[in-house]
């Protein structure tokens, strides 16, 4: 859709203000929902690119997949787009029917051609999350081959690895797997590159919301598509503002200026419980905050200071402080509440035996390292937290705070040398985070295997790969499972990282607002159940 912002109200104009003097307003318009949000990490728009937790949020409301969650079961894979599929008998092969009479927002019709088109797009383009479907084996030479346009309503998905069809499913709900208009992008194109500019800023979906507007670190807008599947949402518009301060964030929202505020601290959600008008929701979040490790850095990558580090970390501290009711104890890579995760905390901070550890290692003291990270909370205290507990170890360490856009080229370019970061599952399968803290066939510079943790942290989880590789081809569950608690307990004990806490999803709401949904995945964020 082409980016013309029409204000239809003054104060809808007041919302998209971004000056440091709020505007004053009662409320906000009855048909419309106002998000204030630290936006820094959202670099693109096009679902063949986006891995990022705000990007992801937007796209999974501008976009539908082959198969996805409802807000009604968050637990339960059912059909988006499809209306029904079938597999062979050798699990091999997908005949899936599309609904029918569905449009896109520029009025096409969605067609398997639309289908075809729009994953062998992120095959061919080949960006970070091209990685997810790319182990159902397609590459850009055989992906035209793999899925096949029978009909207007019928598409043929060949499965060329050893997968599950379980699995299989699980990876087409992937964000990478959306959707996109093929002759409204195809129109768009310039110089053979798929539309990939222009889908950066600009939206060809079929979801229940098209882009209006974006304009980076200010302000999202989103307009309600008239003829989605499902209905017309109830909200006009989406308005999602930059807000980088949770303090501003909170002000906002006591002002009646915004809808929702989605990071503010413990101590803000406490505060509010006072206030009749705002109220403090909480939902199951399936993000991991951990630090990794380079291992091409001469220090990091002994084994000893490895171990230390997760004898140094202030657990207890940082769960009982600035992250209190936001995060909590979790050392395993897949979240707890889903299938086949691990739950044991094994470390707790120890100072004398991380002491002990680095003695071990032969480091000499005033040792000199940098930590990466994100220039919002909490992510500064963690890594204020981190610096302190290194400098006890004799360690001195600077903290580098950069927004999402600077962060993550700089870690998928090998450039950090420990980084305080952040993962969420892509797909509900446990596979999904295996493949990025277990899973590395390549650790060669040229392999450039962004989407994978491992690579990034230059680990090549020698035997780990292999039982990755082994744990998505088993089909008994109860085998998948064992194999999985395995591998969370190996990357536990002797990886990259260091993984310390999961996500409890907080925000504020004003008091009229209802059906805002969240889950666990960073794509489960549903505007068009929402009503005031």
């Amino acid at each position: 859709m082409k980016l013309t912002p029409t204000l239809k109200s003054a104060s809808l104009a007041a919302l998209l203000a971004t000056s440091a003097a709020f505007p004053v307003a009662a409320e906000t318009p009855a048909d419309t929902f106002v998000i204030a949000r630290n936006t820094a990490d959202a670099i693109t728009l096009d679902p063949a690119e986006t891995f990022e937790f705000t990007g992801g949020r937007i796209v999974a409301n501008l976009y539908e997949r082959l198969f996805q969650f409802e807000p009604d079961n968050l637990t339960k894979l059912v059909g988006g787009i499809a209306e029904s599929y079938t597999f062979s008998e050798d699990g091999k092969k997908i005949t899936v029917k599309l609904r029918p009479g569905q449009t896109f927002h520029s009025g096409n019709p969605l067609t398997s051609a639309d289908v075809v088109y729009s994953l062998g797009r992120a095959i061919k383009l080949d960006k970070t999350p091209a990685f997810i479907i790319k182990q159902i084996g397609w590459t850009p030479e055989n992906v035209d081959e793999a899925i096949v346009a029978i009909d207007d309503t019928t598409v043929e998905i060949n499965i060329l690895s050893d997968l599950s069809p379980a699995l299989v499913l699980n990876l087409l709900s992937a964000g990478v797997a959306n959707i996109v208009d093929m002759k409204e992008v195809q129109a768009h194109e310039v110089d053979g590159d798929m539309g990939y500019a222009w889908l950066k800023d600009h939206s060809a979906g079929s979801g229940p919301y098209k882009l209006k507007t974006w304009k980076a670190n200010e302000v999202v807008m989103l307009e309600a598509f008239d003829d989605y599947r499902q209905g017309k949402p109830a909200m006009e518009r989406v308005v999602i503002r930059h807000v980088a301060e949770p303090s501003a964030q909170r002000l906002l929202l006591e002002k009646g200026d915004v809808d929702a505020a989605m990071e503010l601290t413990a101590d803000q959600l406490k505060a509010i419980s006072d206030n009749t008008d705002v109220s403090a929701e909480s939902y199951p979040k399936g993000y991991l905050m951990y630090l990794a490790t380079n291992m091409e850095h001469p220090v990091l990558s002994k084994p000893e200071v490895r171990e230390a580090l997760k004898y140094m970390v202030d657990y207890d501290g940082m769960v009982g402080s600035f992250l209190d009711g936001q995060y909590k104890i979790h050392q395993n890579f897949w979240p707890s509440g889903m299938w086949a995760a691990a739950t044991d905390t094994p470390y707790s901070q120890n100072m004398e035996k991380a002491k002990a550890l680095i003695a071990d290692a032969g480091l000499e003291p005033g040792t000199k390292i940098t930590i990466d990270t994100l220039n919002k909370s909490p992510f500064s205290e963690v890594a204020q937290s981190v610096q302190a507990s290194l400098k006890e170890l004799g360690i001195d360490s600077e903290i580098i705070l950069s927004d999402g856009a600077t962060l993550w080229p700089k870690y998928r370019a090998r450039k950090h040398d420990l980084i305080v970061a952040r993962w969420g599952p892509d797909y509900s399968d446990p596979h999904s985070n295996a493949d990025a803290f277990a899973h590395n066939p390549d650790n060669a510079l040229e392999a450039k295997l962004t989407g994978k943790l491992t690579w990034r942290n230059a680990w090549p989880a020698e035997g780990l790969t292999e039982l990755t590789d082994q744990a998505a081809a088993e089909s008994d569950p109860e085998v998948r499972e064992e194999i999985y608690a395995k591998l969370q307990k190996m990357v536990q004990e002797d990886s990259a990282f260091t993984i310390m806490f999961q996500a409890i999803g907080t925000f504020g709401q004003r008091a009229n607002v209802e059906g805002f949904v969240n889950g666990v995945t960073s794509d489960q964020a549903y505007y068009r159940t929402v009503t005031k």
